[in-house]
């Protein structure tokens, strides 16, 4: 029983720091795109490439940086960001034990105003600020590493009790 649990911890560990390295690299990704873009290196295009599948990219709904829009829009980024700061968050709230994952309220609850937010401004009910497309991108990521790791290391638990 505890090996078990010893497994489990350096499991969800390993988890947990590729998670970190991943996110890191993200953001670094983001940031880069417009700085090599200012200064002609045509690497720029590859990363705006890699994030236009899954962001719009408008430059109207992107922070700026060295006169160029990051590779992705203020909502993504804050989701990023919020990532990244609950990865960080994470071994102070759980430790690296295996996690639980939470209920599905309060996923709807973290849910709830990206997706009316998202929904407004997809209707044109209302327009939100960059800044606050951030800030609820922000709270909405802050929740998601807990899911990710959790389900990440569930997946490598179950192949490795069952090899």
């Amino acid at each position: 029983m505890i090996k078990i649990l010893m497994d489990e911890k350096k499991i969800v560990r390993n988890v947990f720091f590729c998670t970190l390295a991943g996110i890191f690299v993200w953001l670094i990704l983001i940031f880069s795109a417009p700085y090599l873009k200012s200064i002609n290196i045509p690497a720029s295009a590859f990363i705006y490439s890699i994030f236009a599948p899954i962001c719009h990219q408008r430059p109207s709904r992107c922070f700026t940086l060295f006169g160029y829009p990051l590779a992705v829009c203020t909502r993504c980024l804050g989701i990023y960001f919020g990532f990244f700061l609950g990865t960080v968050v994470f071994p102070v709230i759980n430790g690296f034990r295996k996690v639980k994952i939470s209920g599905n309220r309060i996923f709807f609850v973290f849910t709830a105003p990206i997706v009316m937010d998202t929904i407004g401004n997809l209707f044109h009910l209302w327009q939100t600020s960059g800044w606050m497309r951030y800030v609820i991108g922000l709270v909405w990521g802050t929740l998601l590493p807990y899911y990710f790791i959790a389900g990440l290391s569930d997946l490598f638990l179950s192949r490795k009790h069952f090899s």
